[in-house]
């Protein structure tokens, strides 16, 4: 009988440790797979390695849209994960969120947590604050689009590789060079309306949007149906028409065909560099994203994509120390420098951009810095901050039926664009009563 109450004694003083030092579980829902899947399950390795005291699990949803579907459905079902990661255009719908979410800067606040807003590059950090610079979300994989060149394509076609292309003039001429010498692809593209319309107009300090592109207010409508996006999007119309631009799909179908040597030139986000260094048998570059020449104010600075990381309301006080000491870790500059090196996304601090320069990653790879200096060269404008539109996932899709229409010859850019802010702003009514 003692030993009996011996071995139960022993046995309640080991669960009470074991209780004592258990490490509180968090839960990250991203949208990274493959190569960029394995570099986020190696920051939440190196996160868990670090300290003892939190644990963070990473769980692959799906493509954007999935994966913020799967994070509303969650909280309405209160089984929400502790952080979501939702693309840039989720922001205004997150932020309507009301009780589903609980801003960065409460987080940090309330945990104590010596961190610097300011930190930030100004270009990301605008996209996720209040008018008056409180953080709602974290910035995380935040990306440009560049031109992406295969000098070799260029080379086979007699065309220096070094060839200026810093102009949509130039590239259209050195587009019919290309179509000329027999070469199937001259240009592709991803993302045709964040690269083509989104950016575009940020690039040429254009409004894609009236009130600010949505930061002044949910009353916001439309404004990208304008000469100079006009003018853009018929002359790839054109392109289009006469087999200079190979269209391949309205995400990032066209990267196979870039990797795979098929196209000369391709516009694509800045985060294509890991699959690009990975798959690419061909000598490449990354160049800035062109600008038409004579448009005033041109070029300006380009608008970010990629995600930041939202938490969800409805967890335990000792979870959002948790969340805090996880945003810390991820906003270091040894994580984010090794993640910018990595992927291409952008360094989201300026500490993080330092560290990457002092090491001489830009000098052993050349052009690596063109997102970087793109987004960073000029102070944004109400015109470049950003968009902060409702039910925006919504809209690119009208976008993207509304330019295929382009592309195949079935509608002037005018008549296509002028249709698609006419259905857009009939989505943003919808948002602004939903939210009033």
């Amino acid at each position: 009988m003692k030993l009996r109450h011996i071995l139960g004694a022993a046995a309640s003083v080991i669960a009470m440790a074991t209780s004592a030092h258990a490490q509180t579980e968090l839960s990250w829902w991203h949208a990274h797979s493959g190569r960029l899947g394995e570099l986020v399950d190696q920051i939440a390795a190196g996160f868990n390695e670090s300290q003892s005291d939190y644990v963070i699990t990473p769980s692959h949803k799906g493509n954007y849209s999935e994966t913020l579907n799967a994070g509303i459905a969650a909280f309405r079902a209160g089984e929400q994960p502790h952080l979501l990661q939702v693309f840039e255009v989720g922001t205004a719908t997150m932020m309507a969120a009301g009780g589903a979410i609980k801003p960065v800067y409460e987080v940090m606040d309330e945990a104590g947590i010596d961190w610097d807003p300011d930190a930030y590059i100004g270009s990301v950090k605008g996209y996720y604050t209040t008018p008056d610079g409180r953080m709602l979300s974290m910035p995380f994989n935040s990306s440009t689009p560049v031109l992406w060149v295969n000098r070799d394509k260029l080379q086979e076609a007699g065309i220096d590789p070094d060839v200026d292309l810093s102009t949509w003039q130039k590239v259209g001429d050195v587009l019919g060079q290309l179509k000329e010498a027999g070469v199937d692809c001259p240009m592709t593209t991803a993302w045709q309306s964040w690269v083509h319309l989104e950016n575009m107009s940020a690039y040429h300090n254009t409004p894609f949007a009236t009130k600010d592109n949505g930061f002044g207010g949910t009353d916001t409508e439309l404004a990208f149906n304008g000469p100079v996006q006009v003018q853009h999007i018929q002359a790839m119309g054109d392109w289009a028409k006469d087999g200079k631009f190979i269209y391949n799909g309205r995400r990032n179908e066209g990267g196979a065909n870039f990797r795979a040597g098929e196209c000369a030139l391709f516009t694509e986000s800045s985060a294509g560099y890991a699959g690009i260094k990975a798959e690419a048998q061909f000598d490449f570059e990354v160049r800035p994203l062109p600008y038409w020449d004579g448009v005033e104010g041109a070029p300006q600075n380009t608008i970010i994509g990629g995600a930041s990381l939202w938490v969800m309301a409805g967890h335990e006080p000792e979870e959002y120390e948790g969340v805090a000491a996880f945003l810390k870790y991820l906003s270091s500059a040894d994580v984010q420098a090794q993640w910018h090196q990595d992927t291409g996304y952008l360094p989201i601090t300026s500490a993080a951009g330092d560290k990457t320069k002092a090491m001489g990653f830009y000098d052993e790879n050349p052009g690596t810095d063109v997102a970087v200096m793109q987004m960073t060269a000029k102070e944004p404008t109400a015109n470049s901050k950003g968009l902060r539109l409702g039910f925006f996932d919504q809209i690119r899709g009208i976008i993207d039926e509304e330019l295929e229409g382009v592309w195949a010859g079935d509608k002037t850019a005018q008549v296509a664009l002028d249709s698609a802010v006419e259905r857009g702003n009939a989505l943003l009514r919808r948002f602004e009563q939903a939210n009033r």
